[in-house]
């Protein structure tokens, strides 16, 4: 832990020691502009290249993650005067890292030959990465400058869906033979000189490339070379197909703490492998957005994007929001009798709902992460709701009741203290039934669950509560 919050502090270090250098370059050249002196073109160029050096030996002392996180850490002009100053032949390594956000405002930036010689530098499986956000003519200069076998590969690999296997998985793979002994399977190791990152097994084919097994190289390295690489191997390795679902990939390796894994056709041909990397950056970014659904949000958001863009962005639960407020705005119109008579109404029916609210979101956060580790299923849900029904009836009479005291303290009226408990437990009640029933239905119909749920499940606790308590306080009280 102490390592992870050195690390965090350096990081924000050398993000400071970047904008400081970057405002240090734009007053010194401000300054020099406005000196009236001789050769004053060649003044200002001498001094733009100085400024500038400092600041580009600190960008190529940095990893190409930490350049990344400085770079979306900046506003656009000075995002795009330290991309000017990263080496080209970083260029690939640090668009892999940026948001995708952030990764198009630099591309904005590079011309079609720059483009190209950034994606030129990559791996097949990480241009699969890169290729939808390169322009069309771009990537197909890219596809004819490939060899036959990384065009084929690549090609596949933009053939499926992001959130499938086959659009992860890695092409650069170690394979052996059955037929082999450890001793030489070792001398092919050493001649190779180097093994792929996150090797942790080789994968054990035949002479069409199909899939025998695997052998574990802390095997090869305590068993006797002189033993056969058929006697060693396991031959019940985690396998994926390229069609799956990368969810379900990324909860095999947390399952079973995998490392790599091999990725087979329909004919248990290998045609690639699964990396522990590739699955933690598919889990962070699966993450992201979620929560950003949560929040209504339609993509990752430039933090530095123009008003208009993030307005796009952001327009359409805004919109289903407003909608939702005018009705329960409509709600409380039909009771304003009611409040006009007993103005405590108006002060107690916000607690209602937002407690309602918060416990609606609380039972919604619970089904979207059963639904995505595939905990959640026809067979429970009937007890899944009792159980949350059972919670919201719990808490509803505990803090209901505290409620209903308070409020009886504030106004003396015995009847209100018991309107405002009851009101605060059928409201509960309703979050609870909303909060299973929303992801379900969303999971249904064949829409992620956790795109504006929290929106919708507020809209449902805001109008049911202000009817619920404004209608029990009409029957009630008056």
């Amino acid at each position: 832990m102490a390592e992870i919050q050195e690390s965090k502090e350096s990081l924000q270090e050398s993000l400071q020691q970047v904008i400081t250098l970057l405002n240090k370059h734009k007053l010194i050249e401000g300054l020099v502009q406005k000196q009236d002196m001789p050769k004053q073109a060649l003044v200002e160029t001498l001094v733009h290249k100085q400024n500038l050096a400092e600041l580009q030996k600190k960008l190529d002392a940095l990893h190409p993650a930490d350049v990344a996180y400085i770079l979306e850490a900046l506003p656009l002009d000075q995002r795009l005067d330290v991309w000017d100053l990263v080496k080209a032949e970083r260029d690939g390594d640090i668009l892999l890292e940026v948001s995708d956000a952030v990764r198009q405002t630099l591309i904005a930036d590079m011309d079609s030959e720059e483009l190209l010689a950034a994606a030129e530098q990559l791996d097949t499986d990480e241009l699969a990465d890169l290729a939808p956000d390169l322009p069309k003519d771009v990537l197909q200069d890219l596809l004819e400058s490939l060899d036959a076998s990384n065009r084929e590969r690549l090609q596949s690999a933009l053939s499926y869906p992001e959130d499938a296997v086959g659009a992860l998985m890695d092409f650069d793979i170690v394979t052996i033979r059955e037929d082999i002994t450890l001793e030489v399977a070792l001398r092919y190791l050493r001649r190779i000189g180097s093994l792929p990152d996150h090797t942790d097994k080789l994968f054990v084919v035949d002479r069409h490339d199909m899939l025998h097994g695997v052998l574990p190289l802390k095997r090869l390295v305590v068993s006797d070379l002189d033993s056969g690489v058929d006697e060693i191997m396991a031959d019940d390795a985690v396998v994926f197909h390229p069609e799956d679902k990368a969810t379900d990939a990324a909860k095999a390796f947390e399952r079973y703490d995998l490392v790599t894994a091999p990725v087979v056709d329909e004919n248990n041909k290998l045609i690639g492998r699964l990396t522990v990397d590739t699955v933690m950056d598919f889990i962070r970014e699966e993450a992201e957005s979620d929560m950003l659904s949560l929040a209504g949000l339609r993509e990752d958001e430039d933090m530095f994007s123009s008003v208009w863009k993030a307005m796009q962005n952001r327009w359409t639960w805004l919109a289903v929001n407003l909608v939702t407020a005018f009705v329960a705005s409509r709600v409380i119109g039909a009771f304003e009798g009611s409040i006009e008579k007993i103005v405590a109404l108006a002060a107690l029916m916000p607690i209602v709902a937002g407690i309602g609210g918060n416990s609606g979101n609380q039972t919604i956060t619970m089904i979207v992460r059963g639904l995505a580790l595939g905990q959640v299923a026809s067979h429970n849900m009937k007890s899944l709701l009792q159980k949350e029904l059972g919670i919201a009836l719990l808490n509803g009479l505990i803090w209901g009741s505290v409620l209903g005291v308070v409020a009886y303290l504030l106004y003396g009226n015995v009847a209100l203290g018991v309107v405002m408990t009851a009101a605060m437990t059928l409201n509960l009640l309703l979050a609870a039934v909303m909060g299973v029933l929303i992801p379900l239905l969303m999971t249904k119909f064949g829409r992620d669950p956790a795109v504006g749920s929290s929106v919708l499940i507020t809209a449902m606790t805001d109008s049911g509560g202000f009817f619920i308590f404004l209608g029990l306080a009409t029957l009630v009280l008056l």
